[in-house]
């Protein structure tokens, strides 16, 4: 029987988030394989300022050509680099392209269906999104462990990697948000364990949650 059948079914939404470097992109792609639609904010954010977007425009228009590198494309690291330190303009920038990556979320989900549906969002506890949601799913690892990660990841220097840590919401604060945890400090094995036992309940609370919009 298809699940999506009965005009009312809505999928189960999950907001998947963690800290930098806690394992969330390993977890979605364990998610995926087993067929479950992930949607990851990060990818939308770079699909919405693509070359021809309305978003690129305004952008444009606010912050000058300067942005773009020589073929045209949003010049990220140029503009991280320009609105990291000054919150001013790091406003202005989200008050552009916040709205239309939740305006492309809502319909890539609307078109994904699904029992249930994983939404990447890695800034959730920051936005005060997480009541959007049916349950946030914490991917959760130690301070050290993010450390070690970013340095061998992205080659960042130790005082670069505590900034980035510094500016995210505490453990604490995503611990208390979350309804879900996953401890990432085992192995791929271990994760996938996790997963599939969550891909399980989810399937099943989807199920009953709907059941009751008969």
């Amino acid at each position: 029987m298809n699940p999506n059948a009965h005009k009312n079914f809505r999928p189960l939404l999950i907001a998947l988030t963690g800290g930098i470097a806690s394992g969330k992109s390993a977890v979605a792609e364990i998610f995926a394989q087993l067929g479950a639609p992930v949607l990851d904010t990060d990818q939308i954010a770079r699909d919405v300022v693509e070359p021809g977007t309305p978003t690129l425009a305004k952008l444009v228009a606010e912050f000058g050509s300067e942005i773009l590198d020589a073929n045209g494309r949003l010049d990220r690291s140029r503009m991280r680099t320009r609105v990291f330190a000054d919150p001013a303009q790091r406003k202005r920038l989200e008050a552009i392209t916040h709205p239309a990556i939740r305006e492309e979320l809502a319909a890539r989900a609307q078109r994904a269906q699904g029992p249930y549906q994983i939404h990447v969002i890695p800034l959730l506890i920051e936005s005060g999104r997480a009541e959007l949601y049916d349950r946030v799913l914490l991917v959760d690892t130690s301070e050290e462990a993010q450390l070690k990660r970013l340095l061998a990841r992205d080659g960042s220097s130790e005082e670069q990697a505590r900034q980035i840590l510094a500016a995210q919401a505490s453990r604490e604060d995503r611990l208390d948000a979350a309804d879900d945890v996953i401890v990432n400090t085992g192995t791929l094995q271990d994760l996938h364990k996790f997963v599939q036992t969550l891909h399980r309940n989810y399937t099943v609370l989807s199920e009953r949650i709907n059941a009751q919009n008969l």
